[in-house]
Formats: C-alpha cells, structure tokens, sequence
C-alpha cells in the first residue's frame, strides 16, 4: 500500500505526498479504513485516530488549513425590544476578529422561551437584505457582491415562523469574513499567510475561512443566556451549505447541521458516478471559483481518482450529530442523487457511533422529509430557499434539537 504521507505520520507534523503521487482510488473511498489500512472497529478509533486523519486530509488536500481560534470581541450597535410583531429580542452585533473590518451577526431570540436552541445561518448577503425592520442597519458596501435592497430576501427566510416555534436564529454574511470575489479573497486570505504574497498549496482558502467564522460567531452565541449554547445548529445555502459543513466537520459544538443544496464541494460527490453524472464536477468548480478551496484541489481536477477521500468524509465526520441534505428537484447542478449516495456512504459511520443513520434505501418523494439522524429533504423547484424549505428543517430540528 501506498502511504498518503512521504514520512512520519498522519497526524501530527505531516509531510504529504503532492497529489500526483497520490494512489489512485476508484470509487468512494471506505471511510471506516485508516491510512496504514487498518480497520476502525471502535468509536474510540473513530474519533481518536480517524478523525483527527481525515481532518488534516481535508485540510491538505481540499480547503486549506484551518486557522486558530482568535479572542472575540462584541459590540452591540442595534438593539429593539418588540421585532417582529412583539415576538422578537433583535440586536446587531458588530465581532471584532482581528480582520480588516468586523463581522455583522443579526442574533433575533423569542421573548416567550428563555434558553432557546438556535440557528446560525451562514448567508452570502448583508443582513438587511433579510428584514424589512429599519433596525438592522444598512452597510455601506456589500462584501463581494452589489448591496439588494432592504428587506429583498426577507419571504425566503421565515423569520417570524422560526421564532414562533421557539428557536433563536443568527445570521452573519460570509463576506464580511472573506469576500466572495477573486482580488477580495486575494487579500483577505493573506490574513493566514502573511509571509509570502502567494496562497502556498495547503493554505487556508475561503470555505474554511467561512467555517473559522461561523466557530468564532458561535463563540459568542454561547455566551448569550438567551440561548442554549449545546443547541445550536448550523445552516448555510448553496456555497454556504458547503461552509456549514466544513464548519460542523471541525467544530464538534454544532448540535445540528442543515446544509442546502451545497452541490459540488459540499455534499455532492467529487467523483462522478454513472447514476448521478449531472452534477457540477470538480473542475468546473475549480476554474469558475478557485478562491473557494486550497490549491492543492485544483490538482485533482483531471486525477480525481487520486483524491484520498470523498464528500460523505466530510459528512461522517459530524457523527454522531444529525445532518439533513435539503434539495430541490430542478437544482441537477447540486447533484441531488450524489448527495443522497453520500448519506448512503457515511451510514457505516454513523452506525458505528450512534448505531442510527440513514433510515431510507432510496431517495424519498418530493415533499416528504426523512427526519432520521442522516436526514434528507427535496422538494419541487430551483436553486432557492423557500418556507417549504424551512418548515422541513425546523420539524428537523423539533425532533433532534
């Protein structure tokens, strides 16, 4: 067998092999088969060899390192004391991470449930975008992206719904942490290689810096007493559905994980099976967005067969904690089916953990959910959040949460 690593060990200082002398592994890789070929028969191997393994996999070879925690600093801007109709606390809180501007979190708990469980939600837009409520301030600039008008996405959020049923939510745009644009990434980035001007090979690209992110948001999220700090899931859409489980996979203290049509790079395979060949491949993704992952991805593009692990790594590295995969019927790009295969790949691990997983064979009716600790969720129509959407997540959460 061909070790992943030149020298030394997996974990621990690792000299890693450079994609091109990578073994070649068809089809998904056994998530349940360290890297000397030995068998994890246990949860302890699991989640003391296997784990600390595959995170330094998916550091080295796909999203770049993960950087250390950094001090949080809060300032609270905006505060209203009767959102949403009376239903709501809402406040504006400006987080201090030590990066070139501060990070936006809008944090809206129920005033009718003291110590809620919460959901952080991942968005690539300001937050104004999401309310029509004056308080939520406007900034000045979009991060990556041309600033909506107030309160444009507000139906596709739910909020009022969401805080009727007694859950907080919390929402920070991805951007304010690292844009979503090529030279923006660009200079961010170098905040976690300040020594050289060009991004090394295993450097921390921008879906972990999302993920680092959302850990430092959940830092201050815990200190809250209006909230329960050990319920607490994470959600993110489209690309940051990607970052939500990247965050969950390095950050055991998410309770839940809600990743929506996050497509290629998230929960969709990196190899392409005949079953599913639809879907955004690697190289697409690479070439249209390659500030989104480490260098090293790019290397795959044409060798995919060389890449050490697959998607369902990156889900079976959240056990034992539920995952839903949310999707819709006419997002093929997303790869709906490949997503359900990796449920189907990352089952051996959850029964190992929990002895529960992936309570279907095959891909359920649009509309019905399969609320199993592996759940997955599809519904008609396109690339988008929608109520119906939430409402499947939040009877998710309902029963795990």
């Amino acid at each position: 067998m061909i070790s992943l690593l030149a020298a030394s060990t997996l974990v621990g200082i690792a000299n890693f092999l450079p994609p091109i002398l990578l073994p070649e592994k068809r089809g998904f890789p056994d998530p349940l088969e360290l890297a000397d070929g030995s068998s994890v028969t246990s949860r302890e191997v699991w989640f003391n060899q296997r784990v600390p393994e595959l995170r330094k996999l998916f550091e080295n070879y796909e999203y770049g390192r993960y950087p250390a925690p950094t001090p949080v600093h809060a300032t609270v801007v905006t505060r209203e004391e009767n959102a949403l109709g009376g239903q709501a606390l809402l406040r504006e809180v400006q987080i201090d991470l030590g990066l070139e501007r501060p990070v936006s979190l809008l944090v809206i708990t129920p005033v009718h449930r003291a110590h809620a469980p919460c959901f952080l939600c991942l968005n690539y837009r300001s937050n104004s975008s999401l309310l029509q409520d004056a308080a939520v301030p406007i900034p000045e600039t979009a991060p990556g992206e041309p600033l909506p008008m107030r309160g444009a996405y507000e139906a596709n959020w739910s909020m009022s719904t969401t805080i009727a049923r007694g859950y907080a939510i919390a929402v920070f745009c991805t951007g304010d942490v690292v844009p979503d644009n090529a030279d923006g990434a660009k200079q961010m980035l170098r905040h976690w290689h300040p020594l050289t001007s060009i991004r090394g090979g295993n450097d921390t690209g921008t879906l972990m810096a999302w993920a680092w992110g959302a850990s430092r948001m959940l830092d201050y999220l815990q200190t809250l007493p209006e909230i329960d700090p050990k319920r607490i899931a994470i959600m993110g859409h489209s690309r940051d559905g990607k970052a939500a489980l990247v965050a969950a996979a390095f950050d055991s203290r998410f309770a839940l994980v809600i990743a929506s049509q996050s497509g290629c790079g998230g929960a969709a395979p990196s190899r392409q099976e005949s079953n599913h060949p639809l879907g955004e491949t690697l190289a697409q993704i690479n070439d249209k967005f390659p500030w989104w992952f480490a260098i090293n991805f790019h290397s795959f593009n044409q060798q995919i067969d060389r890449l050490p692990f697959d998607q369902h790594e990156l889900i079976a590295l959240c056990a034992p904690r539920p995952v839903l995969l949310s999707c819709a019927t006419e997002d093929a790009w997303s790869n709906p089916s490949g997503q359900f295969s990796m449920l189907h790949e990352a089952d051996p691990v959850y029964r190992l953990v929990s002895a529960e997983g992936l309570e279907a064979e095959e891909m359920p009716p649009s509309g019905q959910l399969i609320a199993s600790r592996l759940g997955y969720f599809i519904r008609p129509g396109k690339h988008s959040v929608l109520a119906q959407d939430w409402a499947a997540w939040l009877d998710y959460a309902d029963k795990w949460l």
